[in-house]
């Protein structure tokens, strides 16, 4: 999608169709609307006295000018009450608008910038692209069946007042659709099989991804990660015949700036293994790479936006499958830290490949180190599909996430990390087990993970709610959502504020 940036008078503007937002119950128009409301004899007004248009949230009403306009067409577009605005419910109008734009057939459309007292034009400016790209998104790579071509919209002209405004508009712009693109990415990777995403597509993936954008790129081989001592991250991958590939991406050597850990989980297909899991939606568990879809993207994302900061992507990936050679119930492995753990389940593997990249990243010295997976069931048990585990040892670095979330909408909530909760991984034989009783099963899965750390500031996104989702929402269609990609460009993008 191109974005174009042109001064112009939106009621004077030729096009196929103009793009308007009005809040519900406001009778006296203001901003873009009223100025194409006067142009047009009240004609607006008129209609929104009638009914016609109530600014009802997600509410679109398109209406003919017949050559009274330069715009053949207006497309008013609701944003509900006033008092109850904000970013989130923008984001999802700009989505809905898109998307009735495209239904319409037309390739087009031209919108000037709205003002809101509660956010800075740029935050607007924003947030519209995200949601019109992220809106507008669908995954179609393995339709054969429908011959009809898809419509979509290819142009966005967004309208300023003067020649001084283009620049910082054209910049913001870019930088919105650099990371809504790339959350699309991350969407496709999620939704595709993974028959096609296995641990050697990621690893190539990233290959692709260094090469293009100036990283440097190590793939790990699982004979290598055994000479090394990953000794948790080896027995997951033994049970597959899909060659497992430990990646690690590396931005920005730069002395002098922080260092930041991504640790994404990277398991292209979780059975289970011998703890298998019931076959009902066991389809779904193709997601269960999201986390490194996140950390993949994300780093990609820095560095096109050229962000100052040392940063390191590591991604374990492997499937997790039953066989000969699998890992068992019962075995206790040696961690890369040194530390043993006893199987308790073999469904409980994404904590043990995170163990062991986990300890990898400390030989980078981070200043932080944030992990993100689609790590335990129980989390989505407790928060459901909107919202995301937050966990940390860091009071700082959780504000930092919880600030991110806050500007991105992607939504989490902080859950307790004491250490009582290690009682329920003490192992008689080993030195913890990888699972607990049922309760509490997204802290057990935290806590397990805070002993790789040290005492690095840490935090743990547990993805497994929101990964992927079975309804379509305004901005997020159903399917792979690409969540963790824009909270943590955001965290990075305001590291150093």
């Amino acid at each position: 999608m191109e974005i174009k940036v042109e001064k112009g008078r939106i009621e004077q503007y030729p096009c196929e169709l103009l793009l308007l937002f009005s809040f519900e119950g406001k009778e006296e128009l203001e901003g873009s609307i009223s100025k194409v409301d006067k142009a047009w004899g009240g004609k607006i007004s008129k209609l929104i006295k009638q009914g016609d248009f109530k600014g009802e949230l997600f509410q679109n009403r398109v209406f003919y000018t017949y050559g009274e306009l330069p715009a053949k067409r207006i497309l008013l577009s609701g944003l509900g009450k006033k008092e109850e605005f904000d970013l989130e419910k923008w984001r999802g109008a700009s989505s809905k608008a898109a998307q009735f734009v495209r239904d319409l057939g037309l390739e087009s459309f031209v919108f000037q910038i709205e003002k809101f007292k509660e956010y800075s034009e740029n935050e607007i400016l924003e947030s519209f692209i995200t949601g019109v790209i992220l809106g507008l998104y669908e995954f179609r790579e393995f339709k054969t069946l429908d011959q009809e071509t898809p419509k979509k919209i290819s142009e966005i002209t967004i309208l300023v007042d003067s020649e001084g405004e283009i620049s910082l508009i054209k910049e913001v712009s870019s930088i919105a659709k650099i990371i809504s693109e790339g959350v699309c990415l991350a969407r496709d990777m999620v939704n595709a099989p993974s028959n096609k995403i296995t641990p050697t597509f990621l690893a190539e993936k990233a290959k692709q991804i260094a090469r293009e954008h100036g990283m440097e790129v190590k793939v790990i081989e699982l004979s290598e990660a055994e000479a090394l001592g990953m000794g948790a991250f080896v027995a997951v991958a033994k049970g597959s015949e899909e060659p497992a590939k430990f990646i690690v991406l590396e931005y920005n050597k730069d002395k002098g700036i922080d260092t930041v850990a991504l640790v994404g989980k990277g398991i292209t297909f979780d059975s289970g293994g011998i703890s298998i899991k019931p076959s009902e939606k066991m389809e779904r568990m193709k997601d269960d790479m999201s986390g490194a879809a996140a950390v993949l993207i994300t780093m990609m994302i820095s560095s096109q936006l050229k962000l100052p900061l040392h940063l390191i992507g590591i991604i374990p990936a492997t499937e997790n499958l039953p066989s000969g050679k699998s890992y068992k119930p019962g075995d206790i492995l040696k961690t890369l830290s040194g530390k043993t753990v006893e199987v308790i389940s073999t469904d409980a593997e994404g904590r043990l490949i995170l163990s062991d990249a986990l300890s990898y990243s400390l030989r980078y010295k981070p200043n932080a180190i944030i992990d993100i997976a689609t790590l335990t069931g129980a989390c989505v048990i407790a928060l459901g599909d909107y919202v995301a585990g937050l966990f940390g040892n860091d009071e700082k670095l959780l504000k930092k996430v919880e600030e991110a979330s806050e500007k991105t909408g992607e939504k989490v909530w902080r859950l307790p990390l004491w250490e009582e909760y290690f009682e329920y991984i003490k192992s008689d034989v080993a030195d913890f087990k990888n699972v607990g009783t049922r309760a509490a099963g997204a802290i057990i899965g935290a806590i397990f993970l805070s002993k790789f750390v040290e005492k690095i500031p840490w935090v743990h996104l547990d993805i497994a709610g929101p990964a992927s989702i079975e309804k379509d929402r305004p901005y997020i269609p159903k399917g792979g959502t690409g969540i963790g990609v824009r909270l943590l460009v955001q965290l990075l993008r305001d590291w150093n504020k």
